[in-house]
């Protein structure tokens, strides 16, 4: 992690921290584990019962392709000292590009899932981060971090605001 990362997320706590001392108002920072919320939604539920399908639509996709991978292995293997020296060469050859379009094949469908990720979810981070903004601003919060974040090791339970964020989540959508 570069150096940058870290820091900036410390500075811009000390600046807030600084300029609510300056305006003598007390300091009020919320915690809100992003993950637990969207999981807890419907629409979250939904999207990772979805993502679910197609993670197991794409390994069905590529488990024909590794069956057959595995039995022209094992064939290779069992026939190893009966063929040719160039019988044995060609057919690990053949393995060789077999494995390689089944890795190519297994880079093209992950592709594919990390859209279909970023589709499902991308309209439930947004309206999840409008209604932090809305908590915030309501409840006056001068600082709202994510839990989770590896800049943060260690906050209160006190702080946890995730049960605010999810129930408001949950009534905006009905």
């Amino acid at each position: 992690m570069r150096r940058v990362d870290v820091l900036l997320p410390f500075g811009l706590a000390a600046l807030l921290i600084w300029g609510t001392a300056a305006q003598d108002e007390p300091l009020k920072i919320g915690v809100v584990d992003v993950d637990q919320a969207i999981m807890s939604t419907e629409e979250g539920k939904a999207a990772r019962e979805e993502f679910g399908r197609k993670e197991r639509e794409a390994n069905a996709q590529l488990q024909p392709e590794m069956d057959r991978y595995k039995g022209l292995e094992e064939d290779l293997k069992a026939k190893r000292f009966v063929l040719s020296d160039d019988a044995l060469y060609q057919k690990q050859l053949d393995l060789v590009e077999m494995r390689n379009k089944i890795e190519n094949k297994a880079k093209e469908l992950q592709g594919q899932l990390e859209v279909d990720k970023r589709r499902l979810l991308g309209p439930i981070f947004q309206k999840l981060d409008e209604i932090v903004k809305q908590v915030g601003a309501e409840q006056g919060f001068t600082l709202i971090i994510r839990s989770g974040s590896p800049v943060f090791l260690y906050t209160r339970e006190a702080l946890d605001i995730s049960s605010v964020i999810i129930e408001r989540y949950n009534k905006k959508k009905s």
